[in-house]
């Protein structure tokens, strides 16, 4: 007799429910609702799940429903798959909630909160050695998506102004964007929803897994309206190198005339690269970095909810993107995507801001970098992972130093320059020995121990190549590596001395998403997206 593979669990929670002889509409299971788990308790009915009820519940009772419910997702200090800050201090989660009904566009009715947030443009436009803090120009935004979104349009207006007083079409054959494949999606996002041409350039282990800007300069012509440079592949963590494509636009722009500007998407690094690597040139000391993003929520350790686009002059940011607004009582000026917007995140930027000023950050971006250091050189000495991200390699002149005299290997200048990322694979050697063994288990098995680590492809090029990928935020400390670690050896060993069992390790990576009654509520079916191009679409 074989066992079913498809069991529906709500039809078994429905058929298995105690059966009330009564007839009423309401009687017996009914999959649509919500038991709560202390009716007894408070003395409620069960509630529709997918409906507004017709008589609410106390605010008790709908605290502990929902707070039960959400007990079932992952813990966020244990998702090693996002960027996002997860953790902030007592004081700032006060200012938080005392500011939780604040609107940021309401600018007469809250001057103090719009103060703060003009402090917080020009620190980041300081931070980012803008030619002048008071003339730089920027705005909060959701996250760094929205500033992309920003950033480019601002791109396309200044090259159709152009195109337009040379007396040029601005339609044939149409504006196009360059970027390395292994772009985040937003950034093919803005192309695709504002009608760019998105030109992907390849990625290859020798650009180490990033833009290679001579490549690059391949699908450079008179109709791009700027590069979008990457300071921090959501993949490796490598920073692309900002100032060799720059110098490659400065001599495009010599031979043939036409300007492209950059726009650095530092959505991980703005934040993270000025304190760890001060003396990298990625920011508005290059010319022809017109405008960069970053996302307070990420290393900028805010909550999520804030993000920042900042243009090294007025002149970059075209006026016929800028809204005069005659709005309660004031006049104010948009140029952001949303309208209202929430003022707390941009409260709690501001918090880090003074709260850690300089020497935090940077105290806390050199202990992300060391304990990335530490998981990656662990990682390789088992012989099984091969890293691919380099924040544990010397630099060459790191190298000709240790050889000579010796470094001090906690400073973190000696270093290859980037995020704190450990990106790794199973090494060849490994897959050799074990070819029944597939990398996407450890995803499984560490995800069955609590950790959240993503097993995915790389860009196109490379997309036989998979990798598993381990963000190391402020919690991230030794002894959370020390644990993370001892669970990677013990699951891989465990593969290797039970190889043979292992293969029923294949049904489960396969397994099918779980169908609920929340399976099609307002979700797309598999096919209803456009074919995937590489960018990155994952979590990040």
């Amino acid at each position: 007799m074989s066992i079913s593979k498809h069991i529906d669990p709500e039809v078994l929670i429905r058929e298995g429910r105690d059966k009330r002889h009564v007839h009423h509409h309401l009687s017996g299971g009914d999959p649509s609702r919500v038991s709560h788990p202390y009716n007894a308790r408070y003395g409620t009915e069960s509630i529709p799940k997918f409906k507004i009820p017709s008589k609410g519940i106390s605010a008790e009772a709908a605290y502990q429903l929902i707070h039960d419910e959400l007990d079932l997702d992952g813990a966020p200090s244990l998702n090693l798959a996002s960027f996002v800050n997860t953790w902030m201090p007592e004081p700032a989660k006060k200012l938080m909630m005392e500011n939780l009904s604040k609107n940021l566009i309401d600018q007469d009715e809250y001057p103090m909160t719009q103060n703060i947030h003009m402090r917080c443009i020009s620190i980041l436009a300081n931070l980012w050695h803008a030619p002048s803090s008071h003339q730089a120009i920027g705005t909060a935004t959701t996250g760094s998506s929205e500033a992309i979104q920003l950033g480019g349009l601002a791109m396309k207006r200044l090259w159709q102004e152009r195109r337009k007083a040379e007396g040029k079409s601005i339609h044939e054959p149409g504006p196009n964007i360059v970027m390395g494949a292994n772009a985040q999606v937003a950034l093919e996002k803005f192309a695709r929803y504002f009608e760019v041409e998105c030109r992907l350039v390849p990625v290859s282990v020798e650009s180490k897994y990033r833009l290679d800007p001579k490549r690059a300069m391949e699908y450079v012509d008179e109709n791009t309206i700027g590069v979008y440079v990457i300071l921090g592949s959501t993949y490796t963590g490598h920073y692309e190198p900002v100032k060799e494509m720059a110098d490659l636009l400065d001599e495009y722009e010599e031979r043939t005339g036409h300007s492209v500007p950059i726009h650095v998407d530092a959505a991980s690094g703005g934040f993270f690269a000025p304190f760890a690597s001060p003396k990298l040139e990625w920011d508005f000391r290059i010319p022809r970095v017109v405008s960069i993003n970053t996302s307070g929520h990420k290393f900028g350790l805010a909550y999520v909810g804030v993000g920042w686009v900042i243009w090294r002059e007025k002149q970059y940011l075209p006026k016929d993107l800028i809204f005069e607004l005659h709005y309660l009582g004031s006049v104010e000026y948009s140029f952001s995507l949303n309208f209202s917007r929430p003022a707390h995140p941009i409260i709690a930027q501001y918090f880090n801001l003074i709260h850690l000023g300089s020497a935090g950050f940077r105290a806390i971006a050199l202990a992300d970098l060391k304990n990335a250091r530490l998981l990656s050189r662990a990682l390789e000495r088992t012989g099984w992972y091969t890293v691919l991200s380099d924040i544990h390699r010397l630099k060459s002149d790191g190298l000709l130093a240790k050889a000579v005299a010796g470094i001090d290997e906690e400073n973190a200048e000696v270093y290859e320059d980037g995020l704190p990322v450990v990106s790794f694979r199973f090494s060849d050697d490994f897959r050799q020995k074990y070819p029944e063994i597939e990398q996407r288990w450890i995803q499984v098995l560490l995800r069955a121990r609590g950790w959240i680590v993503p097993n995915y492809e790389l860009p196109p090029e490379l997309e036989s190549i998979q990798i598993l990928r381990v963000v190391v935020r402020e919690h991230v400390v030794e002894s959370f590596v020390d644990r993370l670690l001892a669970d990677i050896v013990e699951i891989t060993e465990d593969l290797t001395n039970r190889s043979s069992s292992s293969h029923a390790l294949d049904t489960l990576g396969q397994h099918h998403s779980r169908r609920t009654d929340h399976s099609k509520l307002g979700r797309m079916e598999q096919g209803s997206g456009s074919q995937p191009s590489g960018t990155y679409a994952r979590q990040c």
